[in-house]
């Protein structure tokens, strides 16, 4: 469930729900807003939110935080480099959906699946760490505008 995947409890009940598609992922909107979306983790399919829905719901689990040099390059949809992380939950297993962050203001940038666990991103100096789905900018970005 939704809620699981990043430790939030979140009250739905007044809200309008519906399920949606677009391109090739099953989307939960929330008031007519994409703000979760269905992901195949390679273990099977688990629900994440949108960063719409990171934005919204603010969970404090799932996230790997990035240096400034790195953001240019999530923008452009590039997977995340360990050489960029700083901080991570070291909660996070290898192949666990994740959240990254600017670690400066904290502001969601990408959604991916990480490569190696939270302790690992950090202690990383070169290789792909989380591989990016889903960043700002992109089609589902500007689909909830």
């Amino acid at each position: 469930m939704l809620t699981e995947s990043v430790g939030l409890e979140l009250d739905l009940a007044e809200s309008f729900l519906e399920r949606g598609h677009f391109e090739g992922r099953d989307l939960i909107l929330v008031d007519r807003v994409p703000l979760g979306m269905h992901l195949d983790s390679g273990e099977g399919m688990v629900w994440f939110p949108t960063l719409r829905g990171i934005v919204a719901w603010q969970p404090e689990r799932s996230w790997a935080a990035v240096d400034h040099g790195a953001i240019p390059f999530l923008m452009n949809g590039a997977d995340c480099m360990g050489a960029g992380i700083h901080v991570a939950d070291p909660s996070l297993e290898a192949g666990d959906m994740v959240w990254v962050r600017d670690q400066e203001h904290g502001k969601p940038l990408a959604v991916g699946q990480a490569l190696v666990s939270g302790d690992e991103m950090v202690s990383m100096t070169k290789g792909k760490a989380i591989q990016t789905l889903h960043w700002v900018g992109d089609e589902l970005w500007e689909l909830e505008t």
